[in-house]
């Protein structure tokens, strides 16, 4: 029992949102674009909203204002989501100053809104982002890579797994989130 649950941290860890959305965004944007063009809408990722948001997990852990870098109380969201809006918005906006192409863009738009449908529901329910944003990379990635998508797919399922294990949500907070992320990353890499 110990070994599935240190095996189900890492997991969570390696599925925190901060992680799987930076990496599957690294993945697109180095596959898809010019070498230049992905450093120009990496650095301004990395500095409007990825930099900003680990930092405001971290003190926000330290401080004791959340519990955990997952933000896992639904009350300590409350906290949570009037930051990382708009820190997903001046990512968004910071894409579309260095050029980004449209598809990066849309992602963006759909990101913050995710967040926002997030925000709302959690007034009663607490959604998994972590689901969330797994299963919304995995769509995305498939669309630029199966190999990439597969990958992510069986993360996916891990990640689900864990945050069960855990006890960190419940299944209906895994489902909202799983159905929540698909249908975002449905609109995001394969919506004409």
């Amino acid at each position: 029992m110990k070994l599935l649950g240190r095996l189900a941290t890492v997991v969570s860890w390696i599925g925190h949102p901060l992680v799987f959305v930076t990496a599957c965004v690294a993945i697109v944007v180095i596959t898809q674009l010019t070498s230049r063009a992905a450093g120009a809408i990496l650095a301004a990722l990395s500095l409007s909203v990825i930099g900003p948001t680990g930092v405001l997990l971290f003190v926000g852990v330290r401080s004791g204002r959340w519990r955990d870098a997952d933000v896992s109380v639904r009350e300590e969201r409350k906290r949570f989501y009037p930051v990382a809006i708009p820190l997903s918005a001046l990512g968004t906006f910071m894409t579309w100053l260095v050029g980004a192409p449209r598809y990066i863009l849309r992602g963006g738009i759909v990101t913050l809104m995710l967040l926002v449908i997030a925000a709302i529901a959690n007034l009663r329910f607490k959604i998994s982002l972590h689901t969330l944003f797994a299963s919304y990379c995995t769509v995305i990635l498939f669309h630029v890579n199966v190999l990439c998508g597969l990958t992510a797919l069986v993360l996916t399922a891990l990640v689900f797994w864990s945050r069960l294990f855990l006890s960190r949500h419940t299944l209906s907070e895994n489902m909202a989130g799983l159905a929540l992320g698909f249908i975002g990353g449905i609109v995001t890499a394969w919506w004409p």
